[in-house]
């Protein structure tokens, strides 16, 4: 079966300097001439490329009527004039002579056709993909426009043409590859191939970006579907608008999408396209489509496209590619699966790696794309089975996993809170320790209290707090436990359920393997001096429950069932999600509400969604006092240690607008761990000796003259005035810090939904 060549008869548009076509004044990429109009006059269609501002195509006589658009950034000009011959064009740069070619919409006249671009996939790809739709949906014609550099188009066709010779039975199929000479796809971004331009690939940070390629970057010319339209599909019977990347699912009935289109009012149907991809690709083997057996459990993107009957639609239709301008549908969409694999392929040594167009921990076997792999005689990489471990109901021990470096003065309470509340097993990582928390650590240790351990960071090259998680790991004091968390000693389990303990949140919610606790930030209350007191008695100053901004206030930490749904542990939860087992992940909030599976892969804070303090809160003291905040200050911080902890830090974390007393029920049973864990004069030395330290590097600190002056600003009524207005800043505020507030904000009126913000800067977290 032959396949016809078409080119785009385009030219370019220079204005006389000399520089390159497509960085100047553009291109025509047409000049159609179409059936006469009622009145016999002559009408020709010429299209633009987007570099055409439309007020520059101008009418050159007062014979010649000419009405101009601009569909998908390009001019599209109809010119209806009397005389025959060449059609001329007006521009300020340059006039030009055009001869209109007569439309060709007789090649696809009554056939059920397919409008398509390929951008680089091989020839048996395309001719797989055209074998699929004429035999499962009547697929009979297919116009190509094909992104092929000049020449490549006719090695293309022809390739195209001796595999679909060779196909018994033989299909009687018309297919034509148009092409052009000139660029179609957009400047500076790359080869649309490039797994930068792949939608939802991992890693784009940190991707090289590809170089300029506008012969394969994704497509700019985007009139060009009315450009075919009129040039080659007007006349036929329906027309699938899918690129040949993209499937149509095995047809289930007796009725065809062309058959749908001719059947809507409007004649059109929606198609809706859900992105596949295979689990892996072997070595040395095509990519095909019967490798993509796999659709991602979270994400509800879909690529709109469509289908549709053009004697149909109404007369100010506009074919556009991902809808039909002026003509709405009330069909329900069809559906079709875009496989990323044979567009956005990974190139050079990464050619068959999978995960640089889609995090893996997102993907999960389709069924239905499992038995087209079949019907495509495919033998795709299957998914390896992954299974639970099994745990009893009543198997509830609970062990947390925490970094410190110099928090002696509130490990005590810390612990003995964790302890009153049910919370059996502690293992401690620390660094850099000069006030005595080692010695603290290593005599809970001895005594059978807690775990504790060097952190490895040093040796790993990672930052301390993941360092420490990675080596967690391995010890049996984790891997052991039945539920497991990470946290930090400035943390704390507020249980609102029951009598406030483990159990009762266990209890609370039976099913749950995940229950994420949001932060709620406590203040330093007006609080500037350093005492050994409990720290969850004498700090209730915290923000509202409903605080979205800062960014940081909904961030949670995740308590989890240890049965193996995940691959590792997380600072705010854990990662490594093993999506054979999604669907036994029961995730709840702090409410007992159940996560939605979006959240599932890379959530690390709560949303309006998603927040809920019913049954938990995780109480987050981040300041204390100022005092105290200097020596925080000083030691630096144990995830993100080359960010300062500075004002902006404080005035972010800050946060005195409520009081929260909750926590305080508790008070009898942490006295209670706390007082006997004191009894014992060892552990009481030692507590001795880190508050002693710690107030002595308060009053060093407090001497040098940059703390001082930071010391005061802290303390001053400017800041403690700011703590209790964050509801009335927005996000960028608590980026910038608190300099950009003006001076007379604690003066103004505020009224409830008064904000003050500042152009957007760099987030954090």
């Amino acid at each position: 079966m032959a396949v016809l060549r078409r080119n785009l008869r385009s030219l370019a548009i220079t204005d006389g300097s000399g520089q390159k076509p497509g960085q100047t004044a553009g291109y025509i990429l047409d000049c159609i001439e179409l059936s006469p109009a009622a009145d016999g006059r002559r009408r020709t269609k010429v299209f633009f490329s987007p570099e055409v501002p439309i007020e520059q195509v101008e009418p050159l006589a007062a014979k010649e009527r000419r009405a101009c658009r601009s569909v998908g950034g390009g001019v599209i000009a109809t010119v209806t004039s009397a005389a025959d011959g060449p059609v001329r064009v007006k521009l300020p740069q340059s006039s030009l002579t055009l001869t209109p070619q007569p439309a060709e919409t007789e090649l696809f006249s009554g056939l059920n056709c397919a409008l398509s671009e390929r951008n680089r996939e091989p020839a048996k790809v395309v001719c797989d993909w055209l074998v699929w739709h004429a035999r499962e949906h009547a697929l009979q014609a297919a116009l190509i426009l094909d992104r092929s550099t000049p020449g490549q188009a006719d090695q293309f066709a022809a390739e195209l043409g001796d595999l679909l010779a060779a196909r018994k039975p033989k299909l009687d199929l018309k297919v034509v590859v148009l092409a052009a000479a000139i660029p179609l796809g957009k400047f500076g971004i790359g080869a649309e191939s490039h797994p930068m331009n792949a939608p939802g690939a991992p890693g784009k940070d940190r991707m090289d970006p590809p170089k300029d390629d506008p012969w394969h970057a994704p497509l700019r010319m985007l009139n060009i579907y009315e450009l075919v339209r009129h040039r080659f599909l007007a006349e036929a019977r329906a027309v699938m608008n899918i690129d040949v990347y993209d499937i149509l699912p095995k047809r289930q009935k007796a009725e065809t999408l062309f058959d749908a289109a001719l059947s809507d009012p409007q004649g059109l149907i929606p198609l809706s396209g859900e992105r596949s991809y295979p689990w892996a690709l072997r070595k040395g083997r095509d990519v095909g489509f019967g490798d993509h057996i796999c659709t991602r459990f979270d994400s509800k993107q879909r690529h709109e496209r469509w289908v549709t009957a053009p004697e149909k639609l109404p007369s100010k239709a506009v074919w556009r590619m991902v809808r039909m301008g002026g003509a709405e549908s009330q069909s329900k969409p069809l559906p079709f699966y875009r496989c990323m694999a044979l567009r956005f392929f990974p190139e050079g040594e990464n050619r068959h790696k999978v995960t640089r167009i889609v995090p893996k921990s997102s993907l999960v076997e389709n069924q239905k794309l499992l038995r087209m792999a079949r019907d495509f005689g495919a033998k795709p990489v299957r998914m390896p089975e992954a299974k639970a471990r099994k745990l009893a109901d009543t198997a509830q021990r609970v062990a947390i996993v925490t970094t410190m470096k110099n928090e002696g003065p509130f490990i005590l309470e810390w612990i003995a809170y964790h302890r009153a509340i049910g919370v059996e097993d502690f293992l401690v990582y620390t660094n850099d320790c000069d006030d005595g928390t080692d010695t603290m650590l290593s005599l809970l240790q001895d005594k059978g209290i807690i775990q504790h351990r060097d952190n490895p960071f040093r040796e790993t090259g990672l930052k301390p707090q993941h360092a420490a998680l990675a080596a967690s790991e391995q010890e049996p004091i984790m891997r052991d436990a039945d539920w497991a968390i990470c946290m930090d000693v400035d943390e704390f389990i507020t249980i609102h359920a029951g009598d406030g303990t483990m159990q009762d949140l266990f209890d609370a919610v039976p099913d749950a393997n995940m229950i994420s606790m949001t932060w709620r930030l406590f203040g330093n209350d007006n609080v500037a001096e350093f005492k050994d007191e409990l720290i969850t008695e004498r700090f209730t100053g915290c923000a509202p429950l409903m605080t979205r901004k800062p960014h940081q206030a909904w961030g949670f930490k995740t308590l989890f069932r240890n049965i193996g749904l995940f691959k590792k542990m997380g600072v705010h939860r854990p990662k490594g999600l093993r999506p054979q087992l999604v669907d036994e992940v029961n995730w709840v909030n702090g409410s007992g509400i159940k996560m939605p599976k979006d959240e599932y892969r890379n959530a690390w804070r709560s949303t309006v969604d998603t927040v809920g303090y019913d049954l938990v809160t995780l109480n987050h003291y981040a300041v204390r006092s100022a005092e105290s905040f200097l020596v925080k200050r000083d030691r630096g911080r144990v995830n993100h240690v080359d960010r300062d902890q500075g004002l902006a830090y404080w005035f972010r974390m800050n946060n005195n607008a409520e009081q929260d007393r909750s926590i305080h029920r508790m008070l009898p049973r942490l006295r209670k761990e706390f007082d006997a864990l004191m009894r014992d004069p060892d552990i009481a030395k030692a507590h001795a000796f880190s508050v002693a330290r710690h107030r002595t590097r308060i009053d060093e600190l407090k001497a040098a003259p940059k703390y001082r002056d930071f010391y005061a600003e802290l303390t001053g009524a400017r800041l403690q005035g700011l703590s209790r207005l964050h509801a009335h800043f927005g996000s960028a505020v608590f980026l910038s810090g608190p300099g950009c507030i003006p001076d007379d904000f604690l003066d103004r009126d505020l009224a409830p939904g008064d904000l003050f913000t500042v152009p957007k800067a760099k987030t954090e977290h």
